[in-house]
């Protein structure tokens, strides 16, 4: 399940500052965490204990492998606001004005589609196959139930606050999520604040490390 995260502000001098809503997954956060805490016990043991190469094996193998699993689990967010959408993924930084999203799908994944008919996908907003099964079957309960007379569609909560209604299924969260951010992309596209150009940015941060790691760890076992 993913869950937005705190609020944090996003500098502008011309106007109020636009604030940015945070989602992440913490099913990904808390297996980062674990995947870290294995590697780096089995690195430690072995630089400290390891004969002959072997503390130099660990050590490569350190350095690629921990901002490998960094990026693919920890790092991974999604940041919206009235203006923009910004989409931190392992290896990517992409921001999209609203002006520029002509669509977010929902299938396998979860992903953007820009004004050009390029896709990005959202690593921070994972598609549960389970979830939807379960809310599926809460639907046909439901119904069985007499409650087909109802509304089966949630409430959807604001991107920025607002309570979902509480007598219909509960949908799965990052299916709610997608709501949002197709509401905020369909009411902010003409905005003038939500105007501009597709950008995207390498997380070098992560591949620089990662590549040395590898170089290093090549050699050494080149060298034998």
């Amino acid at each position: 399940m993913t869950t937005p995260d705190h609020q944090s502000p996003l500098p502008d001098a011309s106007r109020p500052e636009a604030r940015d809503r945070i989602y992440r997954s913490p099913a990904g956060i808390a297996g980062g965490v674990l995947l870290l805490l294995i590697v780096g016990w089995l690195g430690f043991d072995a630089l400290v204990s390891g004969h002959g190469r072997t503390p130099w094996l660990a050590l490569a193998g350190l350095i690629l492998i921990v901002p490998v699993v960094a990026a693919f689990t920890l790092r991974p967010a999604v940041y919206a606001n009235e203006d923009r959408l910004r989409i931190r993924n392992p290896l990517r930084v992409i921001v999209l004005p609203w002006s520029k999203v002509a669509s977010l799908r929902s299938h396998y994944s979860n992903e953007v589609v820009d004004a050009s008919g390029t896709k990005y996908q959202l690593w921070a907003v994972p598609v549960s196959l389970r979830a939807r099964k379960k809310a599926a079957r809460q639907a046909q309960g439901a119904a069985g139930r007499g409650g087909g007379s109802r509304s089966l569609s949630l409430g959807r909560a604001s991107a920025f606050g607002g309570s979902p209604a509480t007598d219909a299924p509960v949908r799965p969260e990052t299916d709610r999520i997608m709501d949002d951010l197709r509401e905020l992309a369909e009411n902010r596209a003409a905005a003038e604040g939500a105007q501009g150009e597709v950008t995207v940015r390498w997380a070098y941060e992560v591949i620089g490390p990662a590549l040395a790691g590898l170089v290093v760890l090549a050699i050494l076992l080149a060298v034998g």
